[in-house]
């Protein structure tokens, strides 16, 4: 039996030079399928250009950046009055609230959608691969439409594909690995992939590799990849870290430890195992 074939993204590349190092790493050893750029990152316009060297094949995308302890790349008045993108939190309790949807939440996110797909585009030269979003907040409603119309609007029909975080609810449970959360986010998504093609936009068909950030990373990488359908998407989070990326996220040890993982023998093992291959 041919083994089915998923991608296996990398997060955050130019949120801190080990971060991109770590990932580039990885790249040149064929262990990863892409990696999705923060634009507004401080290390952008230096470590873009060395996704120019990636091996051919290898994807990189934008990776929708609106929290995270940065600041956006123009000035968005009624949602960041202070410069600053606010915390998950708040963008879970303003599109709660219907807060996102107001003409000028709009205006303020249009205009930022468009400045990261221009800053990707004038680094590399070419449109993304793909879009997916930092904390998932592409997924949210009030961001969704606008995103979706971006990607239609720039970009020939088919030739972007987009994150899909949806999951059946029974293969999470199955799965076992911080069910709530994923629950979670799998319902935010509902809906992206129907919606996302009467746009002509592509999804992945499957989503893995959500988790509290501790535990043992080889047993939860095999949970991972458990029942998962070919054109699924599993996301990871590597690093070599550094001062940086502790000033800017709280996630340090668990970035070491999926660098150390995938650069090993386990990770190809995995996903013989599981009758996987990357593309």
């Amino acid at each position: 039996m041919q083994p089915r074939t998923i991608r296996v993204i990398a997060d955050d590349y130019a949120l801190s030079p080990g971060v991109s190092e770590g990932i580039l790493v990885l790249a040149r050893a064929g262990r990863l399928s892409g990696t999705g750029a923060m634009v507004p990152g401080p290390r952008w316009r230096e470590d873009a250009r060395r996704l120019l060297d990636t091996p051919a094949g290898f994807q990189t995308g934008v990776h929708l950046t609106l929290t995270g302890g940065l600041s956006p790349l123009g000035p968005m008045p009624a949602l960041c009055p202070d410069g600053r993108f606010p915390s998950l939190g708040r963008w879970l309790a303003m599109a709660h609230a219907g807060l996102l949807s107001s003409g000028s939440a709009q205006q303020d996110l249009s205009a930022e959608i468009a400045r990261q797909l221009d800053a990707f585009e004038g680094a590399m030269g070419r449109a993304p691969h793909f879009v997916d979003g930092h904390q998932h907040l592409h997924l949210l409603p009030g961001i969704r439409p606008l995103l979706l119309n971006a990607i239609a609007r720039r970009y020939p029909p088919g030739s972007v594909w987009l994150r899909d975080c949806a999951e059946p609810a029974g293969r999470i449970v199955r799965r076992g690995v911080t069910v709530g959360k994923a629950l979670f986010i799998a319902f935010l998504s509902r809906g992206l992939a129907r919606r996302a093609a009467s746009h002509a936009i592509p999804t992945n068909a499957g989503f893995s590799g959500i988790y509290g950030f501790e535990g043992n990373l080889p047993a939860l990488m095999e949970r991972f990849l458990f029942e998962l359908p070919a054109g699924a998407l599993v996301m990871v989070h590597p690093a070599l870290p550094d001062a940086e990326l502790a000033a800017l996220d709280p996630v340090v040890a668990a970035r070491q430890a999926e660098m150390s993982y995938l650069a090993g023998q386990e990770w190809p093992a995995a996903l013989f195992r599981a009758g996987l291959r990357l593309g």
